[in-house]
């Protein structure tokens, strides 16, 4: 009986997938501000980072909004330190296979340091799902990164219009396929 349970499995091409399991990825990329007005008092801005990790290469694609003006915070003190919080965004990660990887922002804050002309970035994000190997996938991942400003808004010295950031990404994930049986998801 078993075997045949196993064979009925096998043919309709169901997958096995990973229990929780932990994630640790590392990327680097830009961010530019975009003109998009997603709530009042905010700038928007479009991340493109890529880098490698737990399910291999990827790209993530994100649009994340920050508040306009800084809020305090126990993560960003010093007398030349602000924090502008992140109040929402959303991106996909892509991988190598094709499968998309879909996460909101939880939380988060940019730390800017003015003495160092430098800042950290630090999100949360719930994984809402995806497609291919990570249809139903559910989890959390935490991101940090280390910002430098590159291009300023000519005759500004604040004013960032192109910017680079480096870091990590960790967290668990759960739903993960173990076979990629879902290549019809991404399309």
């Amino acid at each position: 009986m078993k075997h045949a349970v196993l064979a009925l499995a096998l043919s309709l091409g169901t997958s096995a997938t990973y229990a929780q399991q932990s994630v640790r990825m590392t990327f680097s990329g830009t961010w530019i501000p975009v003109a998009i007005n997603q709530q009042p008092n905010s700038i928007t801005d479009e991340e493109h980072l890529a880098g490698n990790g737990t399910f291999g290469s990827f790209t993530l694609h994100q649009l994340r909004t920050d508040g306009a003006a800084p809020a305090p915070s126990s993560n960003c003190s010093g007398a030349a330190t602000a924090n502008f919080p992140v109040l929402a965004g959303a991106g996909a990660f892509r991988f190598s296979d094709g499968s998309l990887l879909t996460i909101e922002v939880s939380s988060g804050g940019l730390c800017i340091d003015f003495g160092a002309g430098s800042a950290r970035m630090a999100e949360t994000f719930r994984i809402t799902g995806g497609t291919g190997r990570f249809k139903g996938a559910t989890g959390n991942l935490t991101l940090t990164g280390a910002v430098q400003p590159l291009l300023f808004v000519k005759g500004s010295t604040t004013q960032a219009i192109l910017i680079t950031i480096t870091g990590q990404l960790a967290g668990t994930i759960s739903g993960v396929s173990k076979e990629d049986d879902h290549e019809d998801d991404r399309r």
